[in-house]
């Protein structure tokens, strides 16, 4: 009976430790799903904000499982889920609401693309994961192309545009973000980044001057990363490119 009592607690915290994850997870699922709630009511900077938090917390989810060493094949198709409502159906239901409305058939055709593109990529992602060189991702990884749209919906609010003004444009990027995530462009992880390793001292300094840039103008700043990061792809591709011709 007291060996029973000794290790009971031991039991209950390796089953709570592997909760930990799931629960950032969870809460990268409720970011999206707030998204398409506050699209529904017209609140589109809150929806773009939200789709930036699940960003944070999804990734946040699979570190925290390789520190803590809870990592499951439940908790990586829950995130696989979850990825699909935040950075699939929210950032779609968000820009059609906002700006693809008006575009009748070609407006939800558009916002239908990025999704199915979305579900596409997550699918790839989860079965060549062993197969391909982690340094880069294979496509635009979904977060990265749902941050190009809820940036830009996020960009346009802040300079006071509606919808109706930019939805041609609109209607192009969501296209565009959805078909980069199904190509073969190659972007860069940072899986390889050790943080654990030694740094010059600059580095140090240049971490809290990067989220001072990024808090003086959220929404312009992050968007620019994010559409830089996308745009070098297609400058990795063509050095590739221009090595196999050598």
């Amino acid at each position: 009976m007291d060996d029973f009592k000794t290790q009971r607690p031991m039991n209950l915290r390796k089953r709570g430790i592997y909760l930990l994850p799931n629960l950032f997870t969870t809460g990268a699922l409720f970011a999206g799903f707030y998204a398409i709630v506050q699209a529904m009511n017209a609140q589109f900077e809150h929806a773009a904000i939200a789709i930036f938090i699940a960003m944070v917390l999804d990734g946040l989810d699979g570190r925290v499982a390789r520190l803590t060493h809870t990592q499951s094949e439940f908790g990586a198709e829950y995130d696989s889920l979850s990825d699909m409502v935040s950075f699939g159906v929210a950032p779609s239901l968000v820009m059609y609401e906002w700006a693809l409305k008006g575009l009748g058939k070609w407006g939800w055709f558009a916002a239908f693309i990025y999704c199915t593109a979305t579900a596409l990529r997550l699918a790839r992602f989860n079965t060549n994961i062993d197969v391909v060189d982690k340094r880069y991702f294979q496509g635009l990884p979904s977060p990265a192309a749902a941050a190009l749209v809820a940036g830009f919906v996020w960009v346009m609010w802040d300079y006071g545009m509606t919808g109706e003004e930019v939805r041609g444009y609109a209607a192009v990027l969501t296209v565009l973000a959805g078909l980069s995530m199904v190509s073969n462009l190659p972007f860069y992880s940072f899986k390889d980044f050790n943080a654990r390793k030694s740094v010059p001292f600059v580095v140090v300094f240049l971490i809290p001057l990067f989220f001072i840039v990024i808090w003086s103008d959220p929404s312009r700043v992050l968007f620019a990363l994010f559409v830089a990061y996308a745009l070098s792809g297609i400058v990795m591709w063509l050095l590739r490119l221009r090595q196999k011709r050598q």
